[in-house]
């Protein structure tokens, strides 16, 4: 009798219908599929989901998404930290750009970008080089957008200021 497996020409290769990271039926070791096809990206956001909660301290380079509790410090200075729609945050965040769904309590420090959904709630303070506020999000708190202010700027505007009848006036984009 013939196989199937002969009856195929030869540099034909199979096309697989199991689902990556399954073993194949009649494989016995799992470890045959080592899963090494399965692309995974450099910028893969780390999880923190809806049914996690987390006191502490979190630090890390890599993108984050928080769906769960957090409660503490998080500190993600390059990354990307998303709060998610079930997201609770008590926590101060150093990230570089951050997004909020949900709710934070907390220093926001958004080195390049804060912004906020219209589903998000923010009580506390938020720096940022720029902010971005949906129509219904809410915001309670101190915000300080645009660059930060050197000292070497600032001893040059205060001595230019002095030496000129204006007075009172304040850049653009220092605090609201």
């Amino acid at each position: 009798m013939w196989k199937k497996e002969d009856a195929k020409p030869q540099g034909v290769t199979e096309i697989s219908t199991t689902p990556a990271g399954a073993v194949p039926a009649g494989n016995s070791n799992p470890n045959a599929n080592t899963g090494a096809n399965v692309p995974v990206s450099p910028r893969a956001a780390a999880c923190i989901s809806q049914g996690i909660r987390i006191k502490g301290e979190v630090s890390g380079k890599e993108d984050l998404f928080i769906d769960g509790n957090l409660e503490g410090k998080l500190d993600l200075s390059g990354a990307n930290v998303t709060v998610g729609p079930n997201g609770k945050v008590k926590a101060d965040i150093l990230a570089r750009e951050i997004v909020v769904r949900g709710s934070v309590q907390g220093k926001l420090i958004g080195r390049d970008r804060v912004q906020l959904w219209n589903s998000g709630h923010v009580t506390g303070e938020v720096q940022t080089e720029r902010l971005a506020i949906e129509d219904g999000a809410v915001l309670r708190g101190k915000v300080e957008t645009g660059k930060p202010i050197g000292k070497n700027s600032e001893s040059s505007s205060s001595a230019a200021a002095s030496g000129s009848a204006k007075a009172g006036s304040v850049a653009a984009g220092t605090a609201i």
